[in-house]
């Protein structure tokens, strides 16, 4: 659990070094700050799509993640998460929410194939290389996400705990799952939501992100289906 304290830790204190230099930022620099950062998503999901070897793979992993995160309405329960903080911290004066910060953030630190990757690693062979790389970036990240979303940035820390720690701790059982192909696929996935994520933070789209998030862990096994479909019926191969 080392490299999952070690990114938690660079949340925390990448948030607090946004929100110290947040009150020196005016909105027009702010807006202009999240911008930025939602084009630079956009290309990191870009990126991470080009990796995917079979849209059909993607196409029922997304369809059946928006059935199981609709019905499990993860969306929702992180937004009450937030409104909760807002609740007891927002002031009258705020105009950023603070669930807008938390989901965001959230979705930003823990989507992706690093997150995923680098757990496995750091859980089965005590390698945390990736995981130590992927908070340098995420300290980047949590500094310039706080100074224009808010406080509630920081508390996305919590989220980091729970879902990168749970994978560290399922690890055992989650790597005999994921081959080079396997993981391609979810690459692709994680990507696609990335990019959505990109185009919410430059105010192009309102997706509701997290309501996909079982897409990343149903691609696998959708790909598996695939390649034994694929022995029997060439045009799935």
């Amino acid at each position: 659990m080392t490299g999952v304290f070690v990114n938690v830790a660079t949340v925390i204190i990448g948030s607090a070094i946004g929100l110290i230099f947040k009150k020196g930022i005016s909105k027009k620099f702010s807006d202009a700050v999240m911008t930025g950062i939602g084009l630079c998503t956009l290309l990191i999901g870009v990126q991470g799509m080009l990796k995917g070897r079979n849209v059909l793979v993607t196409i029922v992993s997304m369809v059946v993640g928006a059935i199981l995160g609709t019905w499990a309405d993860i969306d929702g329960k992180l937004t009450r998460a937030g409104d909760f903080l807002s609740s007891k911290l927002k002031k009258d004066n705020d105009k950023i929410s603070v669930a807008e910060g938390f989901v965001t953030a959230s979705l930003v630190f823990c989507v992706g194939s690093m997150t995923v990757v680098g757990s496995l690693e750091s859980g089965l062979r005590g390698d945390h290389t990736m995981i130590f790389t992927k908070s340098l970036l995420d300290l980047c990240s949590s500094m310039m996400l706080s100074a224009s979303l808010g406080i509630g940035v920081i508390f996305s820390a919590a989220f980091v705990l729970l879902f990168q720690g749970g994978l560290v701790l399922a690890s055992g059982l989650l790597a005999p799952l994921l081959s080079e192909g396997a993981i391609a696929e979810l690459t692709c996935v994680g990507a696609l939501l990335i990019f959505a994520l990109g185009l919410n933070l430059t105010g192009i789209g309102k997706f509701k992100v997290a309501n996909y998030l079982p897409a990343i862990f149903v691609s696998p096994a959708v790909y598996y289906g695939f390649e034994l479909l694929g022995r029997y019926v060439p045009a799935f191969a």
